[in-house]
């Protein structure tokens, strides 16, 4: 291994601490993976593997596939910030009356699972905990429903191909081309995985009603633009030009971010037309111009580094090592490997190891590796739900704990152990379907 080949890994390593310690070192985890990613790519050329040509070609294609991901995220988020500007999601949330405590929490956690596979986890989480801060009073209550949220968004997100950013990873690069047999073999683990914990706390919760916080409509809420029926037809806009991408895709083979794009032109020009007689203030709050600046394109950029960064690691040969290596101390077992990649998700962002093991692990014609196979598979599974286990392992964990401000000590004594025992036993649940 030579010295730039070595200086790659330690790139990688410190710019994954980086990310790590993104509050400590108050530098946000977009520019430490960007840093990263094109430093990986700078001492691959100075290795001089490729000759100047090939390097371009190889970081060319890499862009390519990276830049399917990234539209197809940016459109997502463009419709799910345009219902909400509509206040869409409140077609939910109003509808929502019980005050106890465990029939709330059930109805919060299935809620937010199924929500979360319709739009995203990371998505899904912020709106429920604004409907949590309208529906609970006490903090630390708050905070118990705070973490089911996290278990039941990333849980939610595993099984749809457009619930969770590394299920896409793994359906738009073909790994999954298949949604429909995806969700079938992956909903039932997944529900194991929230229905486990919700029972467990359910013996033993304490406190039969909720208090609920005194309502202050504030002066938007008289003067609001929105009409009720303009509120309706853009969620169900929205909602189904979201279900409808991987049904695009299906029919026309075309990439996953082409249905994306075509959801949003229609819904874009919907609401144009809508709102066009209102004043200029009113239409920009309510159009995909005024929603654009609303983007987090921080984590776009964020996915751009650290997709850059594992790329430069495949080709310079670190992916198929460290495959070697993980087949070589788990016997090659494939629930084994991914169970252990799952938990390491909880620590380090699931999305670079959900590249990485795309990158370490090839297609194949037959078998676990096969496309649709129980490797990648099982890996949809471990990777989305694995990151539940603390607070900061998936992104659904960081947006909740910085919306409520969770400690990581209190996550970790109450919610971790019933993410952990959800985790098990959805994995557990896969293993029985396909061996049994």
């Amino acid at each position: 291994m030579d010295i730039f080949s070595i200086l790659m890994i330690v790139v990688f390593v410190v710019g994954y601490a980086a990310i790590a310690l993104e509050h400590p070192i108050k530098v946000d985890k977009a520019a430490s993976a960007l840093l990263t990613g094109v430093l990986c790519w700078t001492f691959y050329v100075f290795g001089g593997y490729q000759d100047a040509h090939h390097v371009e070609l190889s970081l060319l294609h890499h862009v390519a596939e990276i830049a399917s991901i990234l539209f197809f995220l940016m459109g997502a988020m463009t419709i799910v910030e345009l219902v909400d500007a509509h206040e869409g999601f409140s077609v939910i949330t109003d509808r929502i009356s019980t005050t106890n405590k465990t029939s709330l929490l059930w109805v919060v956690s299935f809620i937010t699972f199924f929500l979360s596979a319709a739009l995203d986890n990371l998505t899904t989480a912020i709106v429920m905990i604004s409907l949590l801060r309208k529906l609970i009073k006490d903090q630390e209550t708050r905070w118990l429903f705070g973490g089911f949220v996290i278990i039941a968004a990333n849980a939610g997100g595993a099984w749809s191909p457009i619930g969770d950013v590394t299920t896409t990873m793994l359906w738009i690069k073909g790994q999954l081309p298949d949604t429909g047999a995806m969700i079938i073999h992956l909903i039932v683990p997944s529900l194991f995985t929230i229905i486990l914990p919700l029972l467990f706390v359910s013996l033993f919760m304490k406190g039969g009603k909720i208090e609920r916080p005194i309502r202050v409509e504030e002066e938007g809420h008289y003067t609001n633009p929105v009409t009720s029926k303009e509120k309706n037809l853009v969620f169900v806009l929205g909602i189904g030009g979201l279900l409808f991408v991987p049904i695009f895709k299906t029919v026309t083979h075309l990439p996953p971010f082409m249905g994306m794009m075509l959801s949003l032109g229609i819904l874009w020009v919907v609401t144009e037309l809508m709102h066009a007689s209102k004043n200029r203030e009113e239409r920009k709050s309510l159009s995909v111009i005024g929603v654009l600046q609303k983007i987090d394109t921080a984590s776009v950029l964020f996915f751009l580094g650290i997709l850059l960064a594992v790329g430069a690691l495949q080709v310079v040969g670190h992916l198929a090592t460290t495959a070697n290596f993980l087949d070589t101390a788990l016997n090659k077992n494939i629930y084994s490997i991914n169970i252990a990649i799952g938990l390491l998700s909880a620590i380090v962002d699931n999305v670079p190891l959900v590249a990485a093991a795309q990158g370490m692990y090839e297609i194949l014609p037959s078998g676990d590796f096969a496309a649709g196979g129980s490797f990648w598979e099982f890996l949809a599974y471990c990777a989305g739900t694995g990151g539940s286990c603390l607070i900061i392992g998936s992104a659904a964990g960081v947006a909740v704990m910085g919306l409520e401000h969770i400690s990581f000590g209190w996550y970790l004594k109450k919610i971790s152990p019933l993410a952990f025992l959800g985790y098990l036993g959805g994995a557990g649940a896969y293993i029985l379907m396909h061996v049994l």
